[in-house]
C-alpha cells in the first residue's frame, strides 16, 4: 500500500512533443528558415514567438505576412510541413530522461498522453523512433479547432480520458505550450530547450527531464486537488 505521507499519482501526465520529449525544436527552426530564405526573408530572434511551439498554419500565416504574396500560405504551409518531415525522419532523439520517464509512468500505470501542435503525420514520424506505446491518447494539430496557446489541446486530452484537468500534470518546453496547460487547468512542468522560461505560479521549472520522476508529478497534482 501507498504511504499516507505520499500524494496520490497524477490522474495523468500530459506531455508535449517538440523540444520537451523529443529534440526537434531546432528541425522546425530550420525547416521554417530554409522556407523563408526561399522567399527572400531571414529569420532572426524576433520570429520566435511565431515559429516555435505553434503549429504550421500559424507560421505559415506569419511567413506570408512577412514575406509578401508570391506564394499562397496554403503553399507555404505544405512546404513547412514537407521540409519539418524531411529532417524529423532522419533526426529524432529523446530529450535526456524522456524514455526513464515513460518508462516510470508505465510501470505505475499512470496514463501519459501525446499533445502537441504538431500535425499527425509528424506525430507518426515521432512516434516511430520514441515509441507509440508509452502513450494513452495523442492529440495533434488536425484534433482540435484551436491549437496552443489556446487550453482546447488539453482540454480535448483529458477529456477523451475521463480526468479532470486539475488532476493532471502537463509537460511542456515553450511559453505557449504553458499558457495552454494552465489555462486548462493542469499544473504544469517547463523544461526549456530554446525559448528561457521564467517561473510564475503553477509553474515548476527544472533543467531536464532527467530531474523529474512520479514523486515530484505526485505532489505537483496533489497540489491543484
Amino acid at each position: 500500500m501507498r504511504s499516507r505521507l505520499t500524494p496520490a499519482h497524477p490522474a495523468a501526465v500530459l506531455f508535449d512533443m517538440d523540444g520537451t520529449l523529443v529534440d526537434t525544436e531546432h528541425l522546425w527552426w530550420l525547416a521554417v528558415a530554409e522556407i523563408a530564405e526561399g522567399m527572400g526573408y531571414g529569420l532572426t530572434d524576433d520570429d520566435l514567438p511565431n515559429v516555435l511551439g505553434r503549429p504550421v498554419a500559424h507560421t505559415a500565416g506569419y511567413l506570408y505576412g512577412m514575406a509578401g504574396p508570391d506564394a499562397s500560405e496554403a503553399r507555404i504551409a505544405h512546404d513547412l510541413d514537407a521540409a519539418f518531415a524531411a529532417r524529423v525522419a532522419e533526426d529524432v532523439t529523446p530529450r535526456p530522461g524522456a524514455l526513464r520517464l515513460l518508462a516510470e509512468l508505465r510501470d505505475a500505470r499512470v496514463p501519459a498522453a501525446l499533445v502537441t501542435a504538431s500535425p499527425r503525420r509528424i506525430v507518426d514520424l515521432v512516434l516511430r523512433t520514441l515509441g507509440e506505446e508509452w502513450f494513452t491518447l495523442t492529440v495533434a494539430a488536425e484534433d482540435t479547432v484551436r491549437s496552443k496557446p489556446d487550453p482546447a489541446p488539453y482540454l480535448a486530452a483529458t477529456a477523451r480520458l475521463g480526468v479532470a484537468p486539475r488532476t493532471c500534470v502537463a509537460v511542456e518546453d515553450s511559453p505557449l505550450g504553458l499558457s495552454s496547460a494552465l489555462a486548462a487547468g493542469c499544473h504544469a512542468v517547463a523544461v526549456p530547450s530554446t525559448v528561457p522560461i521564467t517561473s510564475e505560479p503553477g509553474v515548476l521549472v527544472v533543467g531536464s527531464l532527467e530531474e523529474v520522476d512520479l514523486v515530484l508529478l505526485s505532489t505537483l497534482a496533489a497540489a491543484r486537488v
